[in-house]
């Protein structure tokens, strides 16, 4: 459903995340290695993600990359999303049609939409936090 970049994207800040709020930054290196990314990938992902300001980076032998930690409840799933898809990724047809219309609907309209509309409200209602207080759970992963 989404890009690598935008899977690899949501891992990275929601590892960084988890770092931050044990006071760690952490390197490249190791982000792609937690999140199971090619490093010079996750190393073009955090440049984009420091970009759009979700994460910071630092440089020197105290640096890397982190988290303002009042930002975790503020930054949602949806944001990432975004950052990296566009808002077209719910607003966009299922067959591919640009726009999903209801007036002139594709064949997969109705159901599409229905589901489209779910995971949208979902990524726009849970947070780096939420995310990161289920990874520090230890009953979910980054990888597998």
């Amino acid at each position: 459903m989404f890009s690598k970049s935008c899977e690899y994207g949501m891992r990275a800040v929601v590892y960084i995340a988890g770092e931050s709020l044990n006071n760690r930054k952490t390197d490249v290196k190791g982000i792609a290695d937690k999140i199971n990314s090619p490093v010079a990938f996750t190393g073009k992902i955090l440049q984009f993600l420091v970009k759009k300001k979700f994460i910071s980076s630092q440089k020197g032998p105290n640096g890397g990359f982190s988290m303002n930690l009042d930002t975790l409840p503020k930054i949602k799933i949806a944001d990432i999303v975004v950052a990296f898809e566009g808002e077209e990724v719910f607003t966009g047809c299922g067959f591919g049609l640009g726009e999903c219309l209801n007036g002139n609907p594709c064949p997969l309209h109705n159901k599409f939409c229905l589901i489209v509309n779910e995971m949208e409200t979902l990524l726009r209602s849970t947070s780096i936090e939420d995310m990161t207080t289920k990874l520090n759970s230890k009953k979910y992963v980054l990888k597998r």
